[in-house]
């Protein structure tokens, strides 16, 4: 039997274990930065070994695979030494806090031969692959455009820790854009031509809190009043908002398919988020950030008509509660059958986490304009 060990004891750590126990593989150790912390998550979940040290955990555990649950920043050096232990990759998203990084470790995982996976993985929400399936079927013929919008209103409040800091890899296009761009880039074709975008640091400043362990229970740390002159006040250094533009090259398609896709993270929504796959025939709209919803069709009617999920889409979906869950669920099911020596379909790899991660960084340096104030 296959045997991983999971670097990351939250939400993240504990939902890989899970997706790998799903998939057939041993859970043999998990390591974290916190000895109590360790102690009680490998005690609830079962997992045998457990500790703070990442080499020591590799020697111990002699896993085939390695799951990187932390965030971003803390991604490099536990993958490059996994790497040299042979084992293969599996890494959420975002693969490193830098373009220059992740390229380092695409070229070791090729020179050592190993398999990984890279975790932007909501492309395997069901609406998803339904509209995957449609526009390979033609159902809007050529696909010309691709409009994808997202608001999230998150507050402003919400402690300062390591979504702020760009070298811990926190921002939204690490967090978010990663997601959207191998949704577009799996359903019309992954060879990206152009990219240009803005971004923009509308936070500013988070107050520093005690005690948050766990991303998805910060806001229950969010000060009563942000006015309180006690406070301190860490500064964010990453982008909040960002609009992207994007070319891509589609086997469907005799044109680059435009893209554009628009987050505010700071601000509110006022209808659904969604994405829009436009061709030359039709359309497909799929609610929600990332196409998650109800998928609708316009077409030869010249209306939208809402589309049910074919069975052999529903009967692929992983049998587990919550969206994330799942995806991660799918994604590492295509990512062990790939080690056994299983056909699968493509599935985002290191090539996709360096590539998307230099993309960021063209991004964050914000040059793309054009100054116009001396036009007639």
């Amino acid at each position: 039997m296959l045997k991983v060990l999971i670097f990351g004891t939250g939400f993240a750590g504990q939902g890989h274990a899970d997706a790998f126990r799903g998939a057939g593989v041993e859970v043999v150790g998990m390591v974290g930065r916190t000895p109590s912390v360790v102690s009680d998550v490998t005690e609830k979940m079962g997992i045998p070994y457990g500790g703070t040290n990442w080499q020591e955990a590799l020697t111990a555990c002699k896993p085939d695979i390695v799951s990187i649950a932390t965030p971003g920043g803390a991604h490099f050096d536990p993958i490059k030494e996994a790497i040299a232990f042979g084992c293969h990759v599996y890494v959420d998203k975002p693969m490193t806090h830098s373009g220059e990084t992740a390229a380092e470790l695409y070229r070791l995982a090729q020179e050592r031969g190993v398999k990984t996976a890279y975790s932007a993985s909501f492309r395997y929400t069901p609406s998803v692959l339904h509209a995957k399936q449609l526009v390979a079927e033609g159902a809007i013929g050529e696909p010309a455009e691709i409009e994808c919008i997202s608001h999230f209103n998150l507050e402003r409040g919400i402690p300062f820790g390591w979504s702020h800091r760009a070298e811990d890899g926190g921002g939204r296009l690490n967090n978010n854009f990663t997601h959207t761009l191998s949704i577009v880039s799996s359903v019309v074709g992954d060879k990206i031509l152009s990219i240009c975008g803005d971004v923009r640091d509308d936070m500013g400043r988070a107050p520093i809190v005690d005690g948050v362990h766990n991303f998805l229970t910060r806001r229950s740390f969010i000060p009563e009043d942000l006015n309180d002159p006690e406070l301190k006040w860490g500064e964010s250094d990453v982008e909040w908002s960002y609009t992207v533009l994007a070319k891509l090259e589609s086997p469907m398609a005799k044109q680059p398919v435009s893209v554009l896709i628009k987050h505010g993270g700071l601000v509110p929504r006022f209808d659904d988020d969604h994405i829009v796959f436009y061709g030359t025939k039709g359309a497909l709209y799929l609610k929600n950030v990332y196409g998650s919803g109800q998928l609708y069709h316009w077409g030869e009617s010249k209306s939208w008509e809402a589309l049910p999920l074919p069975q052999d889409l529903v009967d692929s979906v992983p049998d587990v509660e919550g969206e994330t869950e799942q995806c991660w669920h799918y994604l590492v099911r295509e990512f062990v059958k790939d080690i056994r020596g299983e056909e699968v379909e493509p599935y985002p790899t290191f090539r996709e986490g360096s590539q998307y991660q230099q993309i960021i960084d063209l991004l964050r340096a914000n040059d793309n304009w054009t100054d116009v104030t001396d036009l007639a």
